[in-house]
């Protein structure tokens, strides 16, 4: 025999009251979710500029040169790598598509300014002159070899850095990069002196740069002195993510 139902009481219990409407966590939304992107022509035009100046400085210097010692400077690396940065950057602001990942602009940026400041603080101004070409008498202005100094290290970093000052939005770079961006230089050390040693004393271009020459130095001091522009080339990593953090932002709500 089952028990009885019980009876079903008239009056509902108090209900608990509803809590307040909860805060949502704010999301990282990108812009082009929101904004349609939209065609950027000035941009385009300019970052195609950019990688002309780079390029007519790497190619000028294979002209006046020989093609296995420019190619493996680091500058001129530096500028063929910022070359292709450019022109896909200036295709797809054209295009109006996804810009390329900060991590590969920023390294092209920190890699041409490196060489830049490197050249113009150390090698600029050295006895005998600094040459790519294995010239022994200093650069005659609007000479051949003069102009593509200045295109490397001069014209294509100042464009390269306008273009990010003044064309890309900003704090899209990031701390966690940095590190990254510093295997580049690491592995062009091994590689220019693991060069060097394949090649014989005398050999003209063995040690491409004054301050890596072990054979004048000693691989102490080499080595040294390739730490310390390291830990320089990592501060300037450092330096303009904080600056990437705190710069206006010149494209507005452009994707």
């Amino acid at each position: 025999m089952t028990a009885p139902i019980p009876p079903i009481p008239r009056d509902i219990p108090d209900l608990p009251a509803v809590p307040s409407t909860p805060v949502l966590m704010p999301a990282h939304v990108p812009a082009t979710a929101v904004v349609a992107p939209l065609p950027r022509p000035v941009t385009a035009v300019f970052r195609l500029l950019t990688a002309v100046l780079a390029l007519a400085g790497v190619a000028l210097e294979l002209l006046l040169g020989s093609q296995d010692r420019i190619l493996s400077y680091f500058g001129v690396q530096a500028a063929l790598l910022l070359t292709l940065v450019s022109l896909s950057s200036a295709r797809r602001a054209w295009q109006a598509a996804r810009p390329l990942p900060s991590s590969l602009t920023g390294a092209a940026l920190l890699y041409v300014l490196i060489s830049s400041l490197v050249y113009h603080l150390l090698l600029g101004h050295t006895t005998p002159p600094f040459s790519m070409t294995g010239a022994t008498h200093p650069p005659v202005a609007w000479h051949g070899q003069w102009l593509a100094l200045q295109l490397l290290y001069t014209a294509a970093p100042v464009a390269a850095l306008v273009d990010w000052l003044a064309l890309t939005p900003p704090g899209r770079l990031h701390l966690r990069q940095t590190a990254g961006w510093m295997l580049y230089p690491l592995a062009y050390l091994t590689y220019t002196l693991v060069r060097a040693g394949l090649l014989l004393p005398g050999t003209p271009g063995r040690y491409l740069y004054p301050f890596l020459d072990a054979e004048q130095h000693g691989y102490r001091s080499t080595l040294a002195n390739a730490l310390l522009l390291g830990l320089s080339c990592y501060a300037l990593a450092v330096l303009l993510v904080a600056l990437d953090h705190t710069r206006p932002n010149p494209v507005g709500r452009r994707p």
